[in-house]
């Protein structure tokens, strides 16, 4: 979001902001690595490098730690350029984003310490409960742990991992009944397990397993691990985005990642079939000429639209509601998360469609058609946008209880 814009006014035009049209821009230079991205499992130094200088690493940070504050809007079509483009690049910036929201929460010592130079910093993590346990010593924790789902710790400068506190071997409890804590650790004294990281799709992640062994962790670099997997730490600092809920963030980002690659699958299928004239059909018409496939490019695109225009206006009505001064709700929120999984199930629906218009080029996997179904879903099967919120949010419709992941 550009600086001018109050905090209270979302951008009537999302497409005109500069970090939105430098998201569009990049995205020959992502194609132009996306084979490097896959092979070596990490990004290229020289895009790491153009996403810093674009400002995406610190759409989140407030704009007194040198960041830009972008509403959760902005966020999500950002992600969305960027998983167009390749989706292991949305995928691991969508996760960096929500590390940054959550190191947040740290205490002041640790919020200046890590923002320092006042030029923002690189984040991933496992945001789950568990993987390590600590040992109080003087000033801090010993902390040994073993976290699955490093996603960008290839390009992160702080590791975010969850622990217990063992007191005389009994794990602490904090106040509310909590067991576990947050830490975040510099990169350099974490351990990356190499060959962790074998999948279908979205190989460019990098999101290997990592562990600490017996690493001193200082007090300021710790707190609470609030929600399951994470509530909003981050209200103390001052604007409408860090005052939102954790729905407007979370779901959203992943919802983003799979939108993208299904846009990037829809302009693959009309890209092929301008040019591809399908073998054995007795002519030497173009594939875009059949009007199924005409029908197939026609019904995806309306399909994805669908989804994307439903979780952007949820998030305007939750960001106008605190903008006027109103208490969200908690039927809101449960709608905001069935938003983010509609938006995900129609993007699947809409790369079921359209993959199988492509014929033998779509299982090539050489092919961008072939990508973006590996990479989709791969997205596909992440819990934040996982069937089963709908039953969760459906309860709050019923005046039911939800249960303790939505709240």
């Amino acid at each position: 979001m550009d600086a001018m814009i109050e905090d209270t006014r979302l951008p009537q035009d999302i497409d005109s902001q500069t970090i939105v049209r430098d998201a569009k821009a990049i995205q020959p230079n992502i194609r132009r690595h996306r084979q490097q991205i896959e092979a070596e499992q990490r990004f290229p130094a020289e895009l790491v490098e153009m996403m810093k200088e674009a400002g995406f690493y610190r759409m989140a940070i407030p704009r007194s730690l040198g960041g830009s504050q972008v509403d959760p809007i902005t966020f999500t079509r950002v992600v969305e350029l960027l998983a167009e483009g390749a989706g292991s690049v949305g995928w691991n910036l969508a996760n960096n984003t929500i590390v940054q929201l959550v190191m947040l929460g740290l205490p002041d010592e640790g919020i200046s310490e890590i923002y320092a130079d006042g030029k923002g910093t690189t984040g991933a993590g496992t945001a789950v409960m568990g993987g390590g346990t600590a040992i109080p010593v003087p000033g801090g924790y010993r902390v040994t742990g073993h976290w699955t789902f490093g996603s960008g710790s290839q390009e992160a400068a702080w590791m975010l991992g969850s622990f217990q506190i063992l007191d005389d071997g009994v794990p602490r409890k904090r106040e509310d009944g909590g067991t576990h804590w947050r830490g975040l650790f510099p990169k350099h004294e974490t351990t990356t397990i190499p060959g962790s990281w074998d999948v279908t799709g979205l190989r460019g992640t990098g999101s290997f397993d990592w562990t600490v062994e017996d690493v001193f962790l200082p007090e300021r670099r710790v707190m609470i691990h609030a929600g399951i997997p994470l509530d909003n730490q981050w209200s103390k600092w001052p604007g409408l985005s860090y005052a939102l809920p954790s729905q407007c963030w979370v779901g959203p980002h992943h919802s983003s990642v799979i939108t993208g690659i299904a846009r990037g699958g829809i302009e693959a299928l009309i890209e092929l079939a301008v040019e591809k004239v399908p073998r054995g059909r007795g002519n030497t018409a173009r594939l875009c000429e059949s009007p199924q496939v005409q029908e197939a490019v026609g019904r995806a695109d309306t399909m994805l639209n669908a989804g994307r225009g439903n979780r952007s206006a949820m998030l305007r009505e939750l960001w106008n509601t605190l903008a006027e001064g109103s208490e969200i709700t908690l039927e809101q929120k449960a709608r905001c998360r069935l938003a983010s999984t509609f938006a995900a199930d129609c993007a699947r629906d809409s790369m079921d469609m359209i993959y199988r218009y492509g014929g033998s080029t779509s299982f090539k996997r050489e092919s961008r058609l072939a990508e973006c179904w590996r990479d989709l879903q791969v997205v596909g099967q992440t819990v934040t946008i996982a069937p089963e919120w709908y039953p969760i949010a459906g309860r709050v419709l019923l005046g039911m209880d939800p249960g303790a992941r939505l709240r």
